[in-house]
């Protein structure tokens, strides 16, 4: 995902995948393991087709809060999902034109936790009394960049850390790693044949190393069958807390989509077709085993 241009949402794009891509190694392992297929010549031609964040769904933060620059940059709010086992809700973002990603943003209803696990969120966020989005200048692309790259709380301890993991492992990624970007998602659909099918595709990944989720499948498929999504187990960090603690957790990880035509373009099979001649939106069934791919059970799998 490199955006060419000098406007203001290139430089902002541009600038999380720079911070995401240097922490997740399976992001480059994938471009190589393209590369080395002939399937692209470069990072530069792989169509991004979304990225996500996740939030605490708390006064001045939240969805509510995060979404704002984005609206800033000429997104349009779209639909709604919710993730009732998870205690999630979110919506995706169309962008201005084709050539930026959809954002997805997720939010964590942290009311629904045990007392505890509220208490141990309200410790560290408590300082945050207004929105922190009000102070950023969103004309200024580098002052956007550094609210994404700077925390807004502080490290939690181990301890509150694996409290909330049992509870709750997205409040535990959360809590630990902020606002950093969750992850990318590789437009399988944009390749060449064979791999513009995520089957084809996915086996080629597997072939070379990359282990994928597998809540749910492998593969998730709407129920219109028109939209398939896949997913890396999270990369494993070793997180040094502020009680100072080294402990392995999750990181981030790579998604991989592929939106097939609607029924009245799938004659057009030679032809490349626009987003809006395939399958738009998210699915929540697919998104819900998505979020797995940092939780434990995943990741010890890599």
């Amino acid at each position: 995902m490199i955006f060419e241009g000098k406007s203001n949402l290139n430089y902002l794009l541009n600038g999380l995948f720079e911070t995401y891509l240097n922490a997740v190694p399976d992001v480059k392992k994938t471009s190589s393991i393209l590369i080395e297929n002939s399937v692209i010549q470069s990072q530069s031609e792989i169509v991004n087709d979304h990225i996500a964040f996740r939030t605490l769904g708390l006064p001045n933060l939240g969805i509510h809060s995060l979404e704002q620059i984005f609206l800033h940059f000429g997104y349009t709010k779209r639909d709604f999902y919710h993730f009732e086992e998870k205690k999630l809700d979110a919506y995706w973002y169309a962008p201005p034109n084709e050539e930026f990603p959809r954002i997805f943003i997720s939010e964590l209803k942290v009311d629904q936790l045990s007392k505890t696990s509220q208490a141990i969120i309200e410790e560290y966020t408590k300082s945050i009394s207004s929105d922190p989005v009000y102070n950023i200048d969103l004309d200024n692309p580098e002052d956007v960049l550094h609210f994404f790259n700077h925390p807004l709380w502080g490290l939690p301890t181990l301890e509150d850390y694996e409290f909330l993991s049992k509870e709750s492992e997205y409040a535990a990624w959360v809590i630990y790693n902020r606002y950093y970007l969750n992850h990318y998602t590789i437009s399988v659909h944009e390749l060449n044949e064979p791999y513009n099918q995520l089957e084809n595709f996915n086996y080629l990944l597997k072939k070379n190393g990359i282990v994928f989720n597998n809540a749910g499948g492998e593969i998730k498929t709407s129920g219109d069958g028109l939209l398939k999504q896949s997913s890396t187990v999270a990369q494993t960090i070793n997180a040094l807390f502020s009680c100072g603690k080294t402990h392995p957790i999750s990181g981030s990880y790579v998604e991989f989509a592929e939106r097939l035509p609607l029924p009245e373009f799938s004659s057009k099979t030679n032809q490349k077709l626009n987003r809006d001649q395939r399958r738009e939106g998210f699915e929540t069934s697919n998104a819900d085993k998505i979020f797995e791919s940092t939780f434990i059970c995943q990741t010890k799998r890599k």
